[in-house]
């Protein structure tokens, strides 16, 4: 049997004025102090100097329409789907300030289905 692999799926989203400077204002708090982040979230850069914020399982979480980061603020979820697979493990929600504005994504390992002999 094979391990389970993670996948991330993008979210289509509303972000409000509020969210944008919330997270403007932990990007640069991290920036000045990075013990400042709250537990369960973390903070980085990547090469290009994208600012990259993951929150744990235990950070947030998913109600129909909204994810709400804690300390942060929420967000609207367009769509009626469910952002991931019901039984989904180590699930951390990530967000990356591009060029284009905020992308979040969810990172999850989908659920192990057995098939048994009959």
């Amino acid at each position: 049997m094979g391990n389970a692999k993670s996948r991330e799926v993008t979210l289509a989203v509303k972000i409000t004025s509020e969210l944008e400077n919330a997270l403007d204002k932990l990007r640069q708090g991290w920036k000045e102090a990075p013990s400042s982040v709250p537990k369960g979230l973390a903070c980085s850069e990547t090469k290009e100097g994208q600012f990259v914020l993951v929150a744990s399982e235990a950070a947030f979480i998913t109600l129909p329409g909204v994810c709400v980061i804690k300390g942060i603020g929420a967000v609207e979820l367009l769509g009626s789907e469910p952002a991931f697979e019901e039984g989904a493990k180590s699930k951390s929600l990530v967000l990356k300030a591009t060029s284009d504005g905020w992308k979040f994504s969810v990172k999850f390992v989908p659920p192990i289905v057995r098939q048994r002999n009959a």
